[in-house]
C-alpha cells in the first residue's frame, strides 16, 4: 500500500508537538503546545458575531478583504517601519498556510531551504513537501544564529527561513544579525522568509523586521499568538507584488480565501484596543521568570528565553519521558531537528498555578531519575 503514497508525504513525519499533545492523559499539565491560555479579547469576538449577523459569510476576495489588508499595511508602517501596499499583502488561513504557499511558489525540486536547527517543526516538513531539501543551520551556545555558519551555507540556497523571536528557543536576533543575513542573502540570490508571529512577546529586547533591510524578504505573521486567536486560523504574508502574485496561485487552489468571519475579527484586532496584547506580554514575562527560576532551583542550566513563550532546556530523552509519565507534557527536542536530541521545549503559555504544579512534578521526576 505504501507505494501508492507520494515520496514527499512519505518523507515527513507527523508533528512531534501534535503527537505529544494528543497523547496527554487525564490530569496532565500540558506544557507541550504553543497555545495561549488567554481567551480572545471580547471586542474581537464581538466583531465576529456582528459579521455573522450581518451575513458576511460568503467568499471574500482571494487576497483578503480590502479593509483588513489596509489595516495590515498600516500596522507594518507604524509597528515595523516597513512599507507594504495592500497589493503586497495576502491574507491566509494562519501563518501555516502562508508558509506552505511560499514554499510551493518558490521552491523547485532539489532546492535547498535553510532553517535553524533546532527550529520550528513545520519549516523542514513544508520544504520537503515542496520538493526541496531542508538544511539545518546550527545555532551558537545561546541559541542564536551562527552568522559564519549561516553564510557558509547560503550560496546556492533558495530560501532562508528566519524566525525571531524563535520557536522553540525563545532567542531574539539583533538588528545587526538580521541586517547581515538579509544583505548576504541578497548578494547570494537567496530569499529570506521571516516568520514574525511572536513579535509582540519579547522581554527586554526589541523586535526588528527583516524587511527593513532588503526587498528579498517575505514577511509572515498571524493574529494567532498576538491576539490569542490560534483557532481562528488567520495569518498573512507580505512581499514584493510579483511574489504575492505567484503565491496567490497556490492560495486560490488550496484555500480560495481565509474564513470571512476570521477576517472581520482580525480587522477588529488590528484596528481596536491593543491593551490586551500588553497585558498578555506582561503575564508571559512573569510566567517566564517563574518557570526559569523554578527550573534553575531544580538544577537545570539554560539560556533564559528572550521572547515567545518557550524555554528550551537540556534534558536526556529518558528524563523527558519520566517527566511526561509524571503528568507534565513536554515536547522532546528531537521534534525540532537533529541538533537537539537532549533537550525539551517547555511552554509557559499556561497559568502560574499550573506552572507551579508542573515544577513540583518536574522536581520529583528529576529526583527519581537521578536517584
Amino acid at each position: 500500500m505504501m507505494e501508492r503514497f507520494s515520496s514527499r508525504v512519505r518523507g515527513i513525519e507527523i508533528s512531534g508537538i501534535r503527537k505529544i499533545f494528543e497523547a496527554a492523559g487525564p490530569g496532565s499539565i500540558n506544557l507541550g503546545l504553543g497555545q495561549p491560555d488567554f481567551d480572545t479579547p471580547q471586542h474581537i469576538k464581538d466583531a465576529a458575531i456582528a459579521a455573522i449577523r450581518e451575513g458576511k459569510t460568503g467568499y471574500t476576495p482571494n487576497t483578503g478583504i480590502p479593509e483588513l489588508r489596509e489595516a495590515l499595511s498600516t500596522k507594518f508602517r507604524k509597528e515595523n517601519n516597513v512599507q507594504y501596499s495592500t497589493d503586497q499583502i495576502l491574507v491566509t488561513a494562519g501563518a501555516s498556510e502562508a508558509l506552505h504557499i511560499v514554499m510551493q511558489a518558490l521552491v523547485s525540486d532539489g532546492d535547498r531551504v535553510l532553517c535553524a536547527d533546532p527550529g520550528f517543526v513545520s519549516y523542514a516538513a513544508l520544504a520537503t513537501l515542496a520538493g526541496g531539501r531542508p538544511v539545518g543551520v546550527p545555532l551558537d551556545a545561546t541559541f542564536h544564529i551562527d552568522l559564519e555558519k549561516a553564510q557558509a551555507l547560503m550560496d546556492g540556497a533558495r530560501l532562508f527561513v528566519l524566525n525571531t523571536p524563535a520557536n522553540p528557543t525563545g532567542a531574539v536576533e539583533s538588528a545587526e544579525t538580521i541586517r547581515t543575513l538579509v544583505e548576504y542573502a541578497g548578494d547570494a540570490g537567496v530569499t529570506i522568509v521571516s516568520d514574525e508571529v511572536y513579535e509582540h512577546f519579547i522581554y527586554g529586547k526589541k523586535h526588528v523586521s527583516a524587511a527593513r533591510f532588503g526587498d528579498n524578504v517575505i514577511t509572515i505573521n498571524a493574529a494567532s499568538k498576538t491576539y490569542a486567536m490560534t483557532g481562528w486560523r488567520l495569518g498573512y504574508l507580505a512581499a514584493p507584488a510579483e511574489v504575492v502574485s505567484q503565491c496567490l496561485k497556490v492560495h486560490q487552489y488550496c484555500q480560495a480565501c481565509a474564513t470571512s468571519i476570521s477576517q472581520y475579527a482580525a480587522l477588529a484586532a488590528y484596528t481596536g484596543d491593543q491593551a490586551p496584547v500588553q497585558q498578555m506580554r506582561d503575564e508571559y514575562h512573569a510566567r517566564r521568570d517563574l518557570l526559569c527560576r523554578g527550573l534553575s532551583d531544580i538544577g537545570f542550566s539554560f539560556p533564559v528565553p528572550e521572547g515567545a513563550f518557550y524555554a528550551f532546556v537540556p534534558m536526556k530523552p529518558a528524563l523527558v519521558q519520566n517527566i511526561i509519565e509524571s503528568g507534565v507534557i513536554l515536547t522532546p527536542g528531537s521534534a525540532f531537528g537533529a541538533n537537539a536530541p537532549d533537550y525539551a521545549r517547555i511552554s509557559y503559555a499556561a497559568s502560574r498555578e499550573n506552572l507551579m504544579q508542573a515544577l513540583d512534578r518536574i522536581k520529583k521526576a528529576t529526583g527519581e531519575y537521578h536517584g
